[in-house]
């Protein structure tokens, strides 16, 4: 009778705190959450094609490559830095794959593992010398993207390496049942670093870092673990990425993941998190990433010019920036 009475405690504790949870996250992110709505309500009143099942999932799919990146770059901008490098990660991960898979003849569980293992140290190349030197992250993150997307290119002669087996495919175009299995292990990802940032020392630390870094300092974090934490995860992440897309594409592709770097911080800023470091939470990320998706996907429909999606995306990070710095002015004078 104890053990039931317990059970039932904590299932009830566990729905509390589930619900608070959901009610946190509108409370946070209504204005996003609104301004979804109406983008999806336009999009839909432009072209009903919007709202089709095949279109919602091809969203859907556009989406989670984002989210992979959008993810571990919420935490990077939260600890003050920034990773303009995940996009040709993304593409040298991918190449890395199918070439050691298709080319080379490595069994798939191993290619996907190099692969990985290849953005892991791309992002600990980064976490490195963001954390030991006084260079800042953006002309770091500069460098390697150049030098990741280079690889790319040198690796394959810039011919996209095909590998088309039904087994690697299904890693990133298959379904279990109606979801695809990107979708799944989005979810996956979203419930770690939701974890991460909202119930671990870790995460703490990471704004404690963004927030101000002398006093992270003499509070006795470790700042240079932290740093190098967050830039080898978005790494990871990347690297996460360049093998559901070279799986769901068939193929690895050296100029995969151009401009994906842009998408992914529209995505974060878009959700709340200040560019200033230590201010952001995964849910706005979620939210910043559908508006994105969605605004790439009507711009399609509508047949506007990529070119023209570009200047756009631009624009929304403008606006998404001037925004932060507006609210974190007015924060300032109360």
């Amino acid at each position: 009778m104890a053990r039931y009475e317990q059970t039932l405690s904590n299932n009830r504790n566990f729905f509390v705190s589930f619900m608070f949870a959901i009610y946190d996250f509108l409370r946070q992110n209504l204005g996003i959450i609104i301004g979804l709505a109406v983008l999806s309500t336009v999009v839909a009143f432009v072209n009903p094609v919007f709202l089709s099942y095949a279109n919602l999932m091809n969203v859907l799919r556009q989406i989670t490559t984002n989210l992979y990146l959008a993810l571990a770059m919420t935490m990077v901008i939260i600890v003050g830095g920034i990773d303009l490098s995940v996009g040709s990660t993304l593409a040298l991960t991918g190449v890395v794959t199918t070439t050691m898979f298709a080319i080379f003849g490595v069994p798939l569980v191993l290619a996907l593992l190099i692969g990985i293992l290849v953005g892991v140290l791309v992002g600990a190349f980064n976490g490195y010398f963001a954390a030991t030197t006084p260079i800042p992250p953006f002309i770091i993150t500069l460098a390697t993207m150049n030098i990741a997307r280079g690889l790319a290119y040198i690796l394959t002669d810039g011919s996209p390496v095909r590998a088309m087996d039904p087994t690697f495919n299904f890693i990133g175009a298959g379904h279990i049942g109606v979801v695809p299995l990107p979708v799944i292990y989005l979810v996956i990802f979203i419930f770690i670093c939701y974890l991460i940032m909202n119930k671990t020392k870790l995460g703490r630390h990471i704004y404690a870092v963004g927030g101000n870094v002398d006093a992270a300092t003499f509070s006795g974090i470790s700042v240079k673990k932290v740093k190098f934490f967050v830039f080898t995860f978005s790494g990871f992440m990347a690297g996460i990425a360049g093998v559901v897309l070279a799986s769901r594409m068939f193929s690895g592709l050296p100029a995969a993941g151009l401009g994906q770097e842009l998408d992914a911080i529209a995505a974060v800023v878009l959700g709340g998190t200040s560019m200033r470091g230590g201010i952001g939470k995964i849910g706005g990320t979620v939210v910043g990433a559908l508006i994105i998706g969605v605004l790439n996907n009507g711009l399609n429909l509508m047949g506007v010019s990529s070119f023209w999606q570009t200047v756009i995306k631009g624009i929304v990070i403008l606006i998404a920036v001037y925004a932060d710095v507006l609210k974190r002015e007015a924060a300032e004078k109360k």
